[in-house]
């Protein structure tokens, strides 16, 4: 039984991301989710006939996302109980998607939960915040509790807590992908109270994607480490997404490319260290032309959403001091691509290089933007990866990181076509701070020493010599200053 498919196809890019080890860039679909297990009483009809059967897991929320899931289940040898608040949409699952499998319909949570095996698992695809602490409040001691939608890390961090005062168990798990992947194996990142771990590991393994035969899923970490990694995980995508626009804007505007040459070049790269799903659905919606015969990208308004877990890394890299500017960028190229009003009153006015077409050696420079994007895309991994330590470090977590990449080095490429895109007037945010990160990386001395002087010249907030480190001092620059140097901390 295929997938149940809907209108657009997701651009998850997933893999093995739990062990966050070069495994993650291997491209699978996967899933998005959320569990909930929970004890309820009674026992009302069910919506098929196998009355005596209990179910391994149930699952509330029959949206695209819930039926494939539990379809995945089913195919490897789960019973699952299917609810949703909308009974009617049991009634045409069970009618349709469901028809001939092992699935059961429950009418009511009170039945859902009379159906199930001991410990009670139940699935729950709600929308992140308020409707998963609604139905926590219906549980009882024992339950145990998977949130895999795409809760903020500090509510699941919370959520552990409340419930571990009250003898119950709680995993917030991640989970990577879109429609194929709930259907045929979602990357997913649990974490939680360990406890609980057990209980849902033969499901959670059996279902997810695979490489080789190894499990894209292994516990991540205690509290919210699941859903911090999930959110990290999201954030590079983010920055991959933004690095491929910037890569499609040099060939469109720079080198003038039609749409089905830069489809070849995607399809070109897709088979080499480049290779991911994002590159595949990019040369796949290059491709695609609408019913009229004409490519539908062109047609499509460039001004980009964003449903805000690119923002929680962001503002989670500078709550923890970690300078994840690759994904910033990404999320504020977002940001100015939604004042679209703006910008095309701007363009009539601000005029930039008098042409954006570059002359050099075609293939030599789409070759350069291939080497410009990977180096850019090691830059973004090694910046989540750095948000994760720091985290585990500052919360106590003891996360399963895996084996790291090493940084491939790129730079004639990847300088050229910077330089290039800043001459011709071509944006290129993700690109520039990428090259711009790497490099103050690799700088064993950068300019801070001057923005400390001036830090102690206008508020007296110290420095360190290079000679006398952790021995902070306070100068009178002016000879008119007093000697009282501010409080020294490091937010």
């Amino acid at each position: 039984m295929g997938p149940v498919k809907r209108g657009a196809k997701s651009t998850t890019f997933a893999g093995k991301v739990l062990n966050i080890d070069k495994r993650a860039i291997i491209p699978h679909p996967a899933c998005r989710l959320s569990v909930i297990a929970s004890h309820f009483c009674g026992n009302k009809k069910t919506l098929n006939q196998k009355m005596s059967e209990k179910g391994d897991i149930a699952l509330i929320g029959l949206a695209v996302m819930g039926q494939n899931l539990i379809l995945n289940m089913n195919d490897h040898g789960f019973t699952v109980v299917a609810f949703n608040r909308t009974v009617s949409k049991v009634e045409e699952f069970m009618k349709n998607e469901a028809k001939g499998t092992k699935v059961i319909g429950a009418t009511s949570m009170e039945n859902m939960v009379s159906l199930l095996k001991k410990p009670r698992r139940v699935m729950l695809l709600v929308k992140a915040g308020q409707a998963v602490d609604d139905f926590i409040a219906k549980i009882e001691k024992g339950d145990i509790i998977i949130d895999g939608g795409n809760s903020e890390y500090g509510d699941t961090n919370r959520r552990c807590k409340e419930l571990a005062a009250k003898g119950m168990l709680y995993v917030g798990s991640g989970v990577s992908g879109g429609e194929d992947g709930a259907r045929y194996g979602p990357s997913l990142m649990p974490g939680g109270s360990p406890e609980a771990w057990p209980h849902v590991k033969d499901i959670f393994q059996s279902i997810s994607a695979k490489v080789g035969k190894e499990p894209c899923c292994d516990w991540v970490g205690p509290e919210g480490a699941g859903h911090f990694v999930k959110m990290v995980h999201n954030g590079i995508e983010y920055g991959d997404m933004q690095l491929i626009c910037e890569a499609y804007h040099l060939m469109k505007d720079v080198l003038g490319m039609t749409q089905d040459e830069m489809a070849d070049v995607f399809d070109d790269w897709n088979k080499g260290e480049l290779e991911s799903f994002l590159i595949e659905i990019s040369r796949d919606i290059l491709r695609f032309k609408d019913s009229d015969g004409k490519y539908l990208l062109d047609k499509i308004r460039d001004t980009a959403g964003q449903k805000g877990t690119g923002k929680w890394t962001a503002i989670s890299a500078l709550e923890y001091g970690v300078p994840v500017s690759l994904i910033a960028e990404a999320v504020f190229a977002r940001c100015l691509s939604a004042m679209q009003g703006e910008r095309i009153e701007a363009s009539k006015q601000i005029k930039g290089p008098a042409t954006t077409k570059y002359t050099g050696d075609k293939k030599e420079f789409i070759n350069d933007i291939k080497y410009a994007l990977y180096a850019s895309k090691i830059v973004s991994y090694a910046q989540g990866f750095m948000l994760l330590r720091e985290a585990a470090k500052e919360l106590n977590w003891k996360l399963n990181m895996g084996e790291e990449r090493e940084i491939q080095k790129c730079q004639t490429s990847w300088r050229k076509v910077v330089a290039t895109a800043v001459t011709l007037g071509v944006p290129t945010p993700a690109f520039s701070t990428a090259l711009a990160f790497f490099d103050g990386y690799r700088s064993a001395r950068l300019p801070a020493n001057m923005l400390q002087a001036q830090r102690d010249y206008f508020g007296a907030h110290t420095y360190e010599l290079l000679d006398n480190p952790g021995k902070f001092i306070h100068t009178n620059w002016t000879g008119h200053g007093g000697n009282v140097s501010s409080t020294t901390y490091q937010v």
